[in-house]
């Protein structure tokens, strides 16, 4: 058995959680990640894993072979990479991901500059809203808005988006607009949005001087996709606050009205993550100048 391919398949086990995540990030069959282990331990004549039907999970042997793996690995890669090109002219497959927004009308429309500059990188994009484990997803670096809550990763912040609220012309003749956030709780409805993980609904917030309101509700519709978000609000269903880049083309066209002007909310954090014991290839270091080349060239994403 190659030694670093079996060290490779334990980590990449380790880091996924399954046999079965393992060997798809892999791409290779189940049954070859299985019999790697399998003779892994039979070598080290060491128990690494307890397999469970839905789980596997380190022993204590298993979890100090893991870190001492990784970081050969790192080591390994490092030395790999300082002996070829590799650094000027990165190649492989990038797995990063995007929010469905943030994908639609950022990072997509300018893959191809990356792409035309990184000839050999083989990007995949993954696009959703929902939390993503860099380690167990086996993702290369990820895209997102809001404030960091795993201080275990390391995170370049790279833009900031401002917040207006608006609501569709036809919501507006039906139920006026509101002259102030509580008015809200009264006669109006918003468009909800879910996180997509714990279900819980985010609320709008509205800021001026000392003044602060959260309001979650009431709602008819609620969402946890920022492109259906954004389609809901435009149908009508309610009011909403929306991200100011993706509402200006909406308000230049009339399809969407700004309301409650002079309240604020926070602008949204964008930081490019990946993992702090993954090494920093050159193709994610590559990656990660080009998105925050690409997003200080867009003063709408950099506004305070």
């Amino acid at each position: 058995m190659d030694q670093i391919q079996g060290m490779r398949i334990f980590v990449r086990v380790v880091e996924a959680g399954t046999f079965t995540r393992a060997a798809d990030s892999l791409g290779l069959p189940k049954g070859t990640v299985t019999k790697q282990i399998q003779a892994l331990e039979s070598r080290l004549h060491v128990k690494l894993l307890n397999r469970t039907t839905r789980r596997v999970t380190v022993t204590p042997d298993g979890a100090a072979y893991y870190e001492r793996t990784a970081r050969l690995l790192n080591d390994f890669d490092d030395i790999e990479a300082s002996m070829t090109n590799a650094q000027a002219n990165p190649t492989g497959r990038l797995r990063i991901d995007v929010g469905s927004s943030m994908a639609r009308l950022v990072i997509l429309p300018a893959l191809s500059t990356f792409c035309d500059r990184y000839p050999d990188i083989q990007v995949d994009v993954g696009v959703s809203d929902r939390a993503v484990d860099l380690i167990s997803d086996n993702v290369d670096c990820v895209i997102g808005g809001g404030d960091l809550t795993d201080q275990s990763l390391v995170a370049r912040r790279i833009g900031n988006l401002p917040w207006m609220t608006v609501a569709s012309p036809a919501y507006l003749k039906r139920y006026g607009a509101p002259q102030h956030p509580t008015d809200i709780e009264k006669r109006h409805l918003v468009v909800g949005f879910f996180s997509g993980s714990t279900r819980r609904m985010f609320p709008e917030e509205f800021h001026r001087g000392d003044g602060k309101f959260e309001i979650t509700g009431p709602y008819r519709v609620s969402v946890n996709d920022s492109n259906a978000h954004m389609t809901a609000v435009l149908g009508g269903f309610g009011l909403s606050q929306v991200i100011t880049y993706m509402a200006e083309p909406f308000i230049a066209s009339g399809e969407l009205v700004q309301i409650l002007p002079d309240w604020t909310r926070p602008p949204l954090p964008v930081h490019v993550v990946y993992p702090p014991n993954r090494h920093l290839s050159a193709k994610v270091r590559a990656f990660v100048d080009w998105a925050a080349e690409l997003f200080a060239k867009h003063p709408q994403l950099q506004r305070l």
